[in-house]
Parts: structure tokens; sequence; C-alpha cells
């Protein structure tokens, strides 16, 4: 005998208020719920064990409705298809699609939010998105990212290649992380048309022939007792903020930066935070006897939590401070990040310290993995004796005539 379907009437369906469930036949259910919440089921059998597909609410389906759900559900057992399995599958591709709809801005906006907290320098951030508003969303910032292909990379950074190759660079690499991140997170396939080697190698010039590199201007190293016996002759924060830069070989950021809870007077010792240095690293630097000094006499004078004050209260000297004392010495083809090769020049030409010695007084990164691995220490000791050589050196004018610089009051 045929087994009955459409068991149900409308008026059924709204007066029934028992809960448990009542068939309609063919697998189709009304699930009265203990609080007389009601909604259809479609139950069914599968490797011995019973199972409920549920198939919404009475508030939004009706019988009628139902009975076609119910019979979308065994037209797909008939075809081997578990419905559930199939609705899994269906949510799945309903989200890929969605997210593949994920424009290139959008993600781009993602990255950066999922990676500001990890940049150092707040700066970071803003200039991401200054490049990528600039030179990537107006060409396809508002594409799906799935779209994003070699010819819309090569239309983003081709044209400024040339006339701004150093800027065109970091476009083409920040596109490349964006492009990364978005294949991670599942809102792309395929290679990376944003990647260099092997690809848009083949495409563009390399960076090193359109444009030779501009090095920081730096003072030869046999003018630099000169420069310093005028520099220290000078008056003001700023002046004995470059002597001390020059001195200490850091990075103008380090020093204008420099705080006195980083100074250790009975060690001679100044230790930068990682959260300081370019290779998020602490990075202890030997202070000679005319570094020293120079803390000694900012120190006589100095109300700040700086080293160096700026005229704002709680404010550290500005960076542009240290390259306009350089002008005001007429010494305009100069840059303080230059001393720091003046200091490396010397270190190899005039000395017998080995080069990583050198290296390490200027926190350059090991680029050698497998050396960096086995190199623990931070050559300390080597590193004070060579700030002392230097230190004499940069006091020493031709001849030998030593031009004298501040010694500290402990020595």
């Amino acid at each position: 005998m045929a087994r009955a379907i459409n068991r149900l009437k409308d008026v059924t369906v709204r007066k029934a208020s028992r809960p448990g469930f009542l068939a309609d036949g063919a697998g189709l259910y009304l699930r009265i719920g203990p609080t007389g919440a009601k909604s259809w089921v479609f139950r069914y059998r599968r490797g011995g064990r019973l199972h409920d597909l549920g198939l919404g609410s009475l508030s939004t389906v009706t019988l009628a409705e139902a009975r076609e759900k119910a019979l979308a559900c065994r037209r797909l057992r008939l075809a081997g298809i578990d419905p559930i399995e199939d609705r899994r599958a269906g949510a799945i591709k309903a989200a890929l699609d969605a997210a593949r709809t994920m424009t290139f801005k959008q993600c781009a906006e993602a990255y950066i939010a999922a990676h500001r907290a990890g940049w150092r320098n707040p700066k970071h951030a803003a200039q991401w998105a200054t490049t990528l508003d600039a030179y990537v969303y107006p060409v396809f910032g508002d594409q799906p990212v799935q779209a994003i292909d070699t010819g819309f990379v090569m239309r983003a950074v081709e044209p400024i290649w040339t006339a701004k190759p150093e800027t065109a660079s970091r476009v083409r690499g920040r596109i490349e992380s964006v492009l990364d991140w978005a294949t991670a997170r599942g809102y792309r396939q395929g290679e990376n048309p944003a990647r260099w080697r092997g690809h848009l190698e083949n495409l563009l010039p390399a960076r090193s022939k359109v444009r030779r590199v501009e090095h920081h201007a730096a003072l030869p190293y046999g003018e630099i007792a000169a420069f310093m016996g005028e520099l220290r002759a000078r008056d003001g924060v700023a002046a004995r903020a470059l002597e001390f830069a020059i001195l200490t070989a850091a990075r103008t950021g380090e020093v204008v930066g420099a705080r006195w809870d980083e100074i250790d007077i009975a060690e001679k010792v100044w230790t930068i935070p990682g959260a300081r240095m370019k290779a998020g690293r602490e990075h202890r630097v030997p202070l000679s006897a005319p570094a020293l000094a120079i803390v000694e006499d900012m120190a006589e004078i100095c109300q700040s939590e700086f080293i160096f004050p700026g005229g704002k209260a709680r404010q550290p000297l500005s960076s542009m401070a240290l390259l306009m004392t350089l002008r005001r010495m007429g010494c305009d083809n100069l840059t303080v990040h230059g001393f720091r090769s003046t200091f490396r020049d010397w270190a190899a030409e005039r000395t017998g310290f080995p080069a990583d010695v050198a290296e390490m007084a200027l926190a350059h990164t090991v680029a050698d993995k497998v050396e960096a691995a086995y190199r623990r220490g931070d050559l300390f000791e080597k590193r004070r004796q060579l700030a002392e050589a230097w230190a004499k050196f940069c006091a020493e004018a031709p001849g030998g005539h030593v031009i004298p610089l501040r010694q500290p009051k402990l020595l």
C-alpha cells in the first residue's frame, strides 16, 4: 500500500500545541517545542542513524512551502546526496563567493589594521595608507581582490617606476603583501601578480638600473677632527646632540629620543630599548669618555625626561635640529646619517678591528642567518675599545695635534 503523504491540514498545523512531532508523510514533520514554537523538519535515516534537517520556522515557511522543501530533499536522497552535507557545501560556497567579492581596498585596510600593532613607528601605517591611496586605489581599489592580475599591477606601478623608483618599489611590495594576505585568508587564489622575482623583473627594469642609489652624504674621516673642533665650540642642545650622535655612531632618532633611564653612568653604557631600534632589538652602546661628558653636561642643565630636550615641554629635540646645525655650520652637503658612514670607513681603513665589530657598533642586522644564529653576543668589550679609539681619532687634527674634547667628571 502506498505511503500516505500530505496528511496535515492548515487548521491542524495552526491549532496543534502539544510538544512533539506531527507527521505530514514522506519525512516531513511539524516539530512543536516545549515553549510551543513550531518549525518544519525533514527526517531521514543514513547509516542506520536518524537525522533531522531543519526547514524553517512555521512563522516564515508555510505548509505548502515546507512540502516543496521536503520534496527537494527526497530528490537529493534519490540521487545519493545527503541533504545535510549538501546544505553545508552550499553554505561554504556562498561564503567563498562572498569573500571573493572583497575589494582590494577592503583587503588593504584589513591588512593595515591587522599589522598596525606590530609596526613600531606609527608613521608606517600612515605611509601605507597614503601611498596606496595615491597610486593604487584609483587604479583598482574597488576591484574584487580575486580579479587583480598583472595588468592591474602594471597600471599602478609602471607610470612611476622611472620617475619615482623608490616609491614605486614600495608600492609594488605593498600590493604584493596585501595580495598574499588575501590569499591566506581565502579571498583569492592563484599566483601573486605583484611578486618581483621570476615575474615583474621580466617586465620592469631593476630599480638599481633606473637610478643610481644616492647614499647619505658623508664627511671624509680625515676631516672629522677639524669638524668636531668646530662643532664643540658651538653652544646649544642641538650641537651637543649632533656631537653625541657622531661619537656613538647612532641614528638621529635614537639620539633625540634618548632618555635618562637608558643611561648607566657607572657602567658607561647607553641601553636603547628594542622599541626604538630599527631592527626591533635592544642595543647597548658603550660610552666613550667624551660621550659620557656630554651626558653629564646635559644633566646639569636638563629638567626633562629626555637627555636632549626640545623647545616644547616634555618633548624631545626635533630630528631636523641636527640637520639645521649642519646647515648653520655651512655643511649643506652633509647629512647626520652620513657620519655613520664616516665612522664605518674609518674603522675599515684605519683600524684593525674586525668588520663585524664595526657592523654591530652600527646596530646593523646580520644578513647571513647562519652567522646570526651562532653569533650570540654583542661584542661589547671590543666595541668599547672601538668607541674609545673613535673618540680619540675625532680629537686628533692632522699632524697629531689633539683637539680637546670634554672629559667626564668621574674620570
